[in-house]
């Protein structure tokens, strides 16, 4: 049995991943903090690997703290910059044993559109990211839609494709932020939970990939698979559930 900790556990997505890790045939709870509680009792004596949903604010130094503690972590919490991330490499130099996972998105329907948007990148001379989400999400564009951002512009890059064509003269804020090139929009409705369109498109012709995750047990199965392949990978940050996929 995979000894499983949730920090997070009483938030949304924490409470899920505790039922989820509860209910799989391999895995066993260990602990489920949240806010205030002291990370320092996950030990690896008591702990295989942590699975972290917090908020950005806090992700950062609880991932640091149990890096020092010693144990796999798998992260679930958005807004990582390549600053954090050379935070936690650093932090993985004094402890060489240990693993960190962090995905944008557990869901695996996203993860291969996300797949599938590199593929098509270049064939198409345009494309824009339209994500949508509930208004209780706190950060903005999401992570995932900044990692298919990313995804789809080196595809370019190594394609040889220049900038998207773009005649905007005037532009109030409506054009959406742009991440390595690509325009990004994002929605916040009532009623949504989380869902990303990429747009492609060519004279005469349009691809649109969307994933659509309605529930949070969505996540779930990518949350497992993580765990299960948690520590594969000693040293290092891996990013992305595309690593643990066959594609």
């Amino acid at each position: 049995m995979i000894r499983v900790s949730v920090v997070g556990a009483k938030g949304r997505m924490g409470a899920t991943v505790v039922d989820a890790v509860k209910n799989a045939p391999d895995t066993e709870l260990a602990k489920a903090l949240d806010a205030g509680d002291d990370l320092t009792q996950i030990t690896p004596e008591n702990t295989d690997v942590v699975v972290e949903f917090t908020v950005p604010a806090a992700s950062l130094d609880n991932v640091l703290t149990l890096v020092n503690q010693g144990v796999n972590v798998v992260v679930g919490t958005t807004g990582w910059t390549d600053e954090k991330l050379a935070r936690v490499k650093e932090a993985l130099a004094s402890h060489p044993d240990v693993s960190v996972f962090i995905a944008p998105n557990f869901a695996i329907s996203t993860v291969l559109a996300e797949n599938f948007a590199a593929q098509a990148a270049k064939y198409f001379e345009s494309v824009e990211i339209v994500e949508m989400h509930h208004p209780n999400k706190v950060d903005a564009p999401s992570g995932t839609a900044i990692h298919t951002a990313h995804a789809i512009a080196a595809a370019r890059k190594d394609a040889g494709m220049g900038p998207i064509p773009d005649n905007t003269q005037t532009d109030g804020g409506s054009r959406g932020q742009v991440v390595d090139g690509i325009h990004v929009h994002a929605v916040r409705l009532r009623g949504l939970n989380a869902h990303e369109e990429v747009l492609f498109g060519n004279p005469g012709e349009q691809l649109v990939l969307r994933a659509d995750s309605f529930d949070r047990s969505s996540f779930m199965p990518g949350v497992l698979l993580a765990v299960r392949h948690a520590g594969e990978n000693p040293g290092t940050v891996t990013v992305g559930l595309d690593n643990y996929l066959d594609l």
